[in-house]
């Protein structure tokens, strides 16, 4: 099992500093740092490169996160949306192939998060989104991509999947239309399963062989161990599927800029956000996830 952060951790907008962050998640002692897909099209072939080598040189592996915006929502009623968001992914996992990202996690079957002062049609939305994940799984293959993760998200951010039940069902609806869409894979994210689930466990069994990509992260938003959530019971049903992959925390306890006002974070969440403490707990989560769930 490899574990990794977030970088969004540390930040108040959808980018930062990869190289920096690469350096700091290798000095506390993670194995994968997670980077957003928004930034990567403005890198040029020299940057891709450069951060390719940095992560590699510190034995980091570069997962990719994506939330995407409504121009590039794959499972859009507009063609023409659907079109852009086509050649959108193509060229990000191009450049993702670049910096030898194999895995990219998130509401990549739609966008995030979504209005809903405006209608939402779900019925017609997975259907679209079937038929979107299935393009983009055979193209993301054919660049090395080994892990389209697709997020449960909770109701207040998303409509089309809710639980690891409607993943599941998904992810095999993808694969059984695009035999070359393997990589398409169930996401879970203890945050979100808090808030959907009946039975965390129950809902990690049910994802079972499909399970391609785990987040963490208190019901609070803190790091793992500073909550309520349910660490030996995860432990036991991760076990259980014998899941030996990707695990990311993902916490956000800032407010702030793009990122605070997206998560909806609106106060300090814990009483010293200084980069010190955030490391410290950084660490400190690090140590009690590689115990609960290992």
């Amino acid at each position: 099992m490899q574990h990794g952060i977030y970088y969004a951790y540390w930040e108040h907008e959808w980018d930062g500093d990869y190289h920096y962050y690469i350096d700091k998640v290798s000095s506390l002692g993670f194995d994968i740092l997670e980077i957003a897909a928004g930034p990567l099209p403005e890198y040029s072939d020299e940057e891709l490169k450069e951060l390719k080598k940095h992560a590699a040189d510190k034995n980091i592996r570069l997962t990719v996160g994506y939330g995407p915006v409504p121009e590039n929502n794959i499972s859009s009623s507009d063609p023409a949306v659907r079109k852009h968001a086509l050649e959108f992914y193509t060229d990000l996992f191009k450049r993702m192939e670049k910096i030898g990202a194999t895995l990219i996690g998130g509401a990549l079957y739609s966008c995030w998060p979504i209005d809903f002062s405006k209608p939402v049609d779900k019925k017609c939305d997975w259907e679209r989104g079937i038929e979107g994940m299935a393009k983009l799984g055979r193209i993301a293959a054919e660049c090395g991509i080994e892990v389209l993760g697709l997020e449960s998200l909770n109701r207040f951010e998303n409509h089309v999947i809710n639980t690891s039940k409607e993943c599941t069902a998904f992810v095999k609806s993808v694969r059984e239309l695009e035999p070359k869409a393997s990589n398409v894979s169930v996401m879970l994210d203890t945050f979100h399963m808090n808030i959907e689930e009946e039975s965390i466990g129950a809902a990690i069994r049910e994802a079972g062989s499909l399970l391609g990509h785990f987040h963490t992260g208190e019901c609070n938003r803190m790091v793992p161990g500073r909550g309520r959530t349910p660490w030996r019971e995860i432990g036991e049903a991760l076990r259980d599927i014998n899941y030996d992959k990707t695990v990311v925390m993902e916490p956000f306890v800032m407010p702030g800029g793009t990122v605070g006002q997206n998560i909806k974070v609106w106060r300090d969440i814990v009483p010293d956000t200084s980069e010190e403490a955030l490391d410290r707990d950084a660490k400190k989560a690090l140590e009690f996830e590689r115990y609960m769930l290992g």
